[in-house]
C-alpha cells in the first residue's frame, strides 16, 4: 500500500470521529515519513558522519547492579577544568550542532503544530533540548533534530546516529545496559487509554478479552508482557498489537482495531486532549521517570547534561514555565495538580 492509498484508507476509517480525532489520526501519518527520513530543522542538515564517533566505552551502572534506575546517573559537571572529550568532538564538527533524537508527533511533548507560523518543533521535550544546546554550545538553536520512532531510540544512540535522545524515554534497569541516562527530568507512570463509552475501567480485570496496543520497545510493552505472564493481567487479554511509534496506537484505537492503549500517563493525557472521544481509565499503575539517553562512555556529556538539568529545574523560567506552558492544560485538573507537576529530585550514584 503506497502513501496515497494509506491516506485514503485512514480517512475512510476515521469518518464520523470528528475533526479533532481525524486530525490526530492524519497527523500520525507523519510517523510513516519519520521512519523513512530523519527530520531536520530549517537551520540546515549535517551531511557528514555519525554522532558520537570514537567515544570511550561506558562505565555507568550495569543493569545487573541496578536497583533504582532513576538514581544511577553521574553527578553534574563541576565546570571549567574538566576534560570533555565528547563535547569537544561535538564542538569540533564542521556543522557545530547537537544531533538529538526526538518525537515530532507527541502533542505537547515534541510535535509540529499545524497552526504555528514558525514551522518549528514545539513541546516540553523540545524546550529541554534548546536549554541543553544553549548550555553546551552557547546557542539554543544549535540543534539538528532527528525524528526517532519509539522502537529505535536505543539503537539510534548505540549506533551513533544521535548524540542523545530526548523523547519521553523512561529510565529502566534493562536500558542502562545499553545506554547512559541523565538524572530524571519528569515523573509519570503507565496508564490505560480507551474510548469513553468503553466498559474498561483501568488496568484491571475489565481488560479481559480486550485487544491492547503498545509501542514496540516501550516500557508499556514490557509491563504488559510481564503481567500477562505473571497473571496480573487477565490471560484472555490480547497484547499482540505493537507498533513502531506510540501515536500509531491511537490510530488503531480510532479505527476500532484495538480496544485500549497502554502508554505513559503523560502521553495518554495529551492524546485524550487531541481526541475528545477517548479518556484515561483508572490511575497510574507504575512509577517511572524520563531521562535523557546518551551513549555509554560519554561520561562528560552525561555530567554536562545533569548540570543543565539541575539549573533548569531551579530556574523559575525553566522547567516550571515549560510545564505550565505545555503540560498543565492536560495533566492538572482545576486546582488539583498532578504528581508530575513537581520536578523529580535527583539522586546520583
Amino acid at each position: 500500500m503506497n502513501v496515497r492509498e494509506r491516506t485514503a484508507w485512514l480517512r475512510a476509517g476515521v469518518r464520523g470521529w470528528g475533526g479533532v480525532g481525524a486530525m490526530a489520526t492524519l497527523c500520525a501519518l507523519a510517523v510513516v515519513c519519520a521512519l523513512l527520513l530523519p527530520l531536520t530543522q530549517a537551520t540546515g542538515v549535517s551531511g557528514t558522519g555519525r554522532a558520537g564517533s570514537g567515544l570511550a566505552r561506558g562505565v555507568q551502572a550495569r543493569a545487573d547492579t541496578c536497583e533504582d534506575p532513576q538514581d544511577q546517573s553521574l553527578s553534574p559537571s563541576g565546570g571549567d577544568g574538566e576534560k570533555t572529550p565528547t563535547l569537544d568532538a561535538i564542538k569540533g564538527r564542521k556543522d557545530r550542532r547537537l544531533i538529538v533524537g526526538v518525537d515530532q508527533n507527541s502533542y505537547r511533548w515534541g510535535y509540529l503544530d499545524p497552526n504555528s507560523e514558525s514551522g518549528q518543533l514545539e513541546g516540553f521535550d523540545i524546550d529541554l533540548v534548546h536549554r541543553i544546546a544553549k548550555d553546551l554550545l552557547g546557542d539554543p538553536d544549535a540543534v539538528q533534530f532527528r525524528a526517532i520512532p519509539t522502537s529505535r531510540r536505543i539503537d539510534a544512540v548505540k549506533d551513533g546516529e544521535v548524540d542523545m535522545v530526548v523523547r519521553t524515554m523512561t529510565i529502566s534497569c534493562a536500558r542502562l545496559a545499553d545506554v547512559a541516562f541523565s538524572a530524571p527530568y519528569f515523573r509519570t507512570g503507565q496508564q490505560v487509554l480507551a474510548p469513553k463509552n468503553s466498559t474498561i475501567t483501568g488496568y484491571d480485570t475489565s481488560l479481559a478479552g480486550k485487544r491492547i496496543c503498545s509501542a514496540d520497545g516501550s516500557t508499556a510493552h514490557d509491563e504488559l508482557a510481564a503481567d500477562h505472564k505473571n497473571g496480573r493481567l487477565p490471560a484472555s487479554a490480547d497484547i499482540a498489537t505493537t507498533v513502531p511509534s506510540q501515536l500509531d496506537c491511537l490510530v488503531r484505537l480510532q479505527l476500532g482495531q484495538v480496544d485500549a492503549v497502554v502508554t505513559d500517563g503523560a502521553l495518554a493525557a495529551s492524546q485524550a486532549a487531541q481526541d475528545p472521544t477517548v479518556e484515561l481509565k483508572g490511575g497510574l499503575f507504575t512509577d517511572e521517570y524520563y531521562g535523557v539517553a546518551m551513549k555509554r562512555g560519554a561520561d562528560d556529556l552525561v555530567r554536562q547534561v545533569n548540570r543543565t538539568l539541575a539549573a533548569y529545574i531551579k530556574d523559575p523560567d525553566g522547567w516550571r514555565t515549560s510545564y505550565a506552558t505545555w503540560l498543565h492544560p492536560t495533566l492538572d485538573q482545576g486546582d488539583e495538580k498532578s504528581a508530575s507537576a513537581t520536578p523529580p529530585t535527583a539522586h546520583y550514584k
